[in-house]
C-alpha cells in the first residue's frame, strides 16, 4: 500500500519516501481512527495527510512523555530542537530529519501557510507549561494551534469546492471538535499528566475541581457530580460538531467519504464514553467493532459513489469536447484522458 500511495503521489526520490513512509507508521501507530479513514482518501493525497498527522504525533510525543527519565527541561530542548529543524526545512525544502523532510514537501507541494506550523509548535510549548484552563476562552486560543491549524493543513490537499476561505471555519471546527473528543476520553491520562483540558469554569458550574477528579481517579470511584461535568463537555463538543458538519458538503467530492468516516468515528467515541457513564477516568471508552465495521463500509460505499461520478463527469467532458479533423467512431482525439482511480481497498485497520 505505501508504494502505491507514493508512487501515485509522484514522489520518487528515495530518501524522500523513507521520511513519507516513516510519518505514515507514526500515524498507523498513533492516529488509528483517522488511519482508517485517511485510507478511503485518493491514493495519492494520502501521503500528505500521513506527512501532516506524523509530524504532529512526533511533536505530541515529545510533550506528552511519561517516561521517568526525560525531565520537562529535557522535553523542552527537544522541542526547541524540533522546531529549529522546522523552521529551517520549510526555508531550505530540505532537512536530515525523515519526519521534518516529509512535511516541509508536503507543504510545498500543497502551498500550505507556514503560520500555521508556527501556531502549532506554540500549543505544544505551551503544553510543557500550562496545566489548566480557566475558561472555554482559554481553552480555544490553545486549540487555535494545537488543532484548528490541523484542519487549515488539511483542507489544501483535500481540496475544496468553494473558495478555500469559505471552507476554512469549518475544516477549523472539525479540528478542534476531534481534539474536545479526545480530551474527554482521555482525562485520566491526562491527569496522569498534570493536565486538566477541561475548562475550570465548565467543572466548576458541576462542583467539579482538580482534587475531585484527583480522588476519583486515585479511589476508582464515581461522582454525580463529575458525570454531570463530563456530560456538560460532551454537550459542547457535539455544538463544535454542528459547526464543522457544513464543511463536508464544501470538499471535493472525492475528500467528502474520508471527512465524513473521520467525523462519524470521532462522534462514536462521545457515544461510548456516554454509554459507558462516562467513566472515562477509570476507564478508555471504546467505539464497538461492529460500529467501527458499519461506518467504515458506508464510507467505502460513498467513496465508490464519488468515484463513479468523477469517472462520468470526465467521460462526459471527453465526449462533448470540441475535435478537429477526421475522428474514427469510440476513439478521442486531442484529448488526454484522465487515468482510472484505483478501487477501494479493504480496511482492517482497528479503531480505538
Amino acid at each position: 500500500m505505501t508504494v502505491r500511495e507514493l508512487d501515485a503521489a509522484g514522489i520518487t526520490e528515495p530518501a524522500l519516501r523513507d521520511a513519507y513512509t516513516r510519518c505514515r507508521q507514526l500515524n498507523a501507530r498513533h492516529g488509528k481512527t483517522y488511519f482508517l479513514a485517511t485510507r478511503l482518501l485518493p491514493v495519492e493525497r494520502r501521503p500528505a495527510v500521513h506527512a501532516l498527522y506524523g509530524f504532529a504525533r512526533w511533536a505530541d510525543d515529545i510533550v506528552d512523555s511519561l517516561d521517568a527519565g526525560v525531565p520537562a527541561h529535557r522535553r523542552a530542548a527537544d522541542l526547541a530542537r524540533l522546531h529549529e529543524r522546522l523552521q529551517r526545512g520549510l526555508r531550505d525544502g530540505n532537512s536530515t530529519e525523515p519526519v521534518v523532510l516529509a512535511l516541509a514537501d508536503t507543504a510545498r507541494r500543497h502551498a500550505i501557510d507556514h503560520d500555521h506550523f508556527g501556531d502549532f509548535m506554540a500549543s505544544m510549548r505551551s503544553d510543557l507549561e500550562v496545566t489548566d484552563y480557566a475558561t472555554y476562552d482559554d481553552l480555544r486560543a490553545y486549540m487555535h494551534g494545537s488543532a484548528a491549524v490541523i484542519g487549515l493543513q488539511m483542507l489544501p490537499v483535500l481540496g475544496s469546492v468553494v473558495p478555500r476561505e469559505e471552507a476554512a471555519p469549518h475544516a477549523a471546527a472539525l479540528g478542534v471538535a476531534f481534539q474536545l473528543t479526545n480530551f474527554l476520553r482521555d482525562v485520566g491520562e491526562d491527569l496522569d499528566r498534570g493536565r486538566v483540558y477541561l475548562p475550570a469554569d465548565l467543572l466548576s458550574a458541576h462542583g467539579v475541581d482538580r482534587e475531585l477528579l484527583l480522588w476519583s481517579r486515585g479511589t476508582g470511584r464515581g461522582d454525580a457530580r463529575i458525570t454531570a461535568a463530563f456530560r456538560a463537555f460532551e454537550d459542547l463538543t457535539r455544538g463544535v460538531y454542528r459547526e464543522a458538519a457544513p464543511g463536508i458538503a464544501m470538499l471535493e467530492p472525492v475528500s467528502r467519504p474520508c471527512i465524513r468516516t473521520a467525523l462519524v468515528l470521532y462522534g462514536g467515541i462521545l457515544d461510548a464514553v456516554a454509554a459507558d457513564g462516562y467513566a472515562v477516568l477509570h476507564r478508555r471508552a471504546v467505539v464497538p467493532r461492529r460500529r467501527r465495521a458499519a461506518v467504515a463500509a458506508d464510507g467505502l460505499m460513498r467513496l465508490a459513489a464519488a468515484r463513479t461520478r468523477a469517472r462520468t463527469t470526465r467521460r462526459t467532458a471527453v465526449s462533448t469536447a470540441p475535435t478537429t479533423g477526421s475522428v474514427t467512431p469510440g476513439r478521442r482525439v486531442g484529448t488526454q484522458v484522465a487515468p482510472r482511480t484505483a478501487a477501494p481497498q479493504p480496511l482492517h485497520e482497528e479503531v480505538t
